[in-house]
Parts: structure tokens; sequence; C-alpha cells
């Protein structure tokens, strides 16, 4: 999540990209509240087209996620059982964070599926374009979020050790599993616009079900940046 000390490939391409490439003609370009607003107005078409969408949607292989969230956790638990306190405390490689704090942020990625999957059952029922609108004004946002991202992972990595980290993935994603168990189909299909400038993981438009397998993206990710003695796939 975010830029600042992460090392995301990627961001600085998408960063480089004019906003006005993105819109044909010379027309000035929308603010993200104009945005907001027009998609308010297109409320009735977007609203039947994302209805349309939503019918076309495969349901979500929930075992997979099972799975993949399953896999996480216990490769979780490896990395801190082989680590050392050196280990924990030397620099990441392509960040700005040591390992006990970047894997603090690998954690945060589960963390925050909560909030993610709250709004995409608040926006998945409204028009698309409502969303549209949302995710521009958060990546108009983008800097301010970053260094929160940043600063929030190195407290809570400082913070919360060894135990305490493992025990919190633990946790969570226990709470991930039952609630998956609980998603409709419907739900799982409900989608919105996403800031795709807040993480390179993000995509113009997500779906709940994608959302559920962001955070091991994010996971996978971030492992290979650790420079740990042993972080080979297990």
């Amino acid at each position: 999540m975010g830029h600042i000390g992460q090392g995301h490939t990627g961001v600085t391409a998408r960063s480089a990209i004019a906003p006005s490439s993105r819109r044909q003609g010379s027309r000035r370009s929308a603010t993200p509240t104009q945005e907001v607003a027009n998609g308010f107005g297109a409320a009735v078409i977007q609203s039947s087209r994302h209805c349309l969408d939503e019918a076309q949607t495969a349901p979500m292989d929930r075992q997979a996620v099972h799975h993949e969230l399953e896999h996480a956790r216990s490769t979780f638990h490896d990395l801190h059982a082989r680590a050392s306190r050196a280990d924990l405390k030397r620099r990441s490689d392509g960040t700005r964070w040591n390992n006990q704090q970047l894997l603090f942020h690998m954690l945060l990625g589960y963390l925050i599926i909560r909030a993610l999957g709250n709004l995409v059952r608040l926006f998945g029922r409204l028009p698309p374009g409502v969303s549209r609108g949302f995710a521009a004004v958060l990546d108009a946002g983008t800097r301010p979020f970053d260094l929160a991202n940043y600063l929030g992972s190195w407290a809570g990595g400082t913070a919360l050790g060894r135990t305490g980290q493992t025990m919190l993935f633990d946790r969570v994603i226990a709470a991930l599993r039952r609630r998956l168990d609980t998603e409709t189909d419907a739900d799982l299909a409900r989608g919105m616009h996403y800031p795709t400038r807040w993480d390179p993981f993000f995509t113009p438009y997500m779906t709940l079900a994608d959302v559920y397998r962001f955070p091991t993206q994010h996971f996978d990710f971030h492992r290979q940046q650790l420079t740990l003695e042993t972080t080979e796939t297990t």
C-alpha cells in the first residue's frame, strides 16, 4: 500500500502519465469534486449498467482464497520463527523500513480488508460514477496517504514485535475466513472504482472478491523485499 519507502514497481510509470492523456479532445479536465457530481447525475444509466456487469461476474473460488489466507498465515509464522533479532532490525531491500516494520506492513494489508470491504458494500449499491468520483478524490490525496502509510507501518512495526505480530495475524486471518464464508455470490460480485495511485495492486474497478485477494498479492510482493536469512518460497 502506498509508495513511500516501499519500492513498488510501476508506480513511477503510472505517475508519469499525464492526466490529460486519459481524455480525448481539448475539453478541460474535471476536478475530483465535479467527477462526484457527474457520477450522481448519471445515476439511472450507470445503475442499470452496473447491475448487468454484476450479473455477468463469475463466482469466486472461495476454497482457493481460503488456501491463500492460510498459506499466508503459515508463511508469516515461518518468517518470524526463522528470523533472529538482528534479521528483524536489518534494513529491508528497496524500502525505508527494517524487516520487522516491513513484516507489520505485510500484516497491515490484511488488517485493512474490513474497511475496504465495507467501502465496496456501500459503493457497490450506488451508481459506478459515484465511486469513480470518490476514487478520483482519493487519488488526488496520494501524498498524504503515502506519508501516513509509511509512518503507520514504521510505528506499528516498531511497537509490535514477533509475538504480537503473529498473534494479530492469526486473529485477522481467522476473522477474514469466517467473514468470507458468510458472503453471498451477489456480495462478492459487487464492486467499485479504486484509487489506482494508492497501491499498484489496486485496479481501476475491483469487486469484493478482488478485495479478498488483494492482501495476499501485497504480501507476496513485499516478502521479496525482506532481507532475512531465509525468504525463499515454502
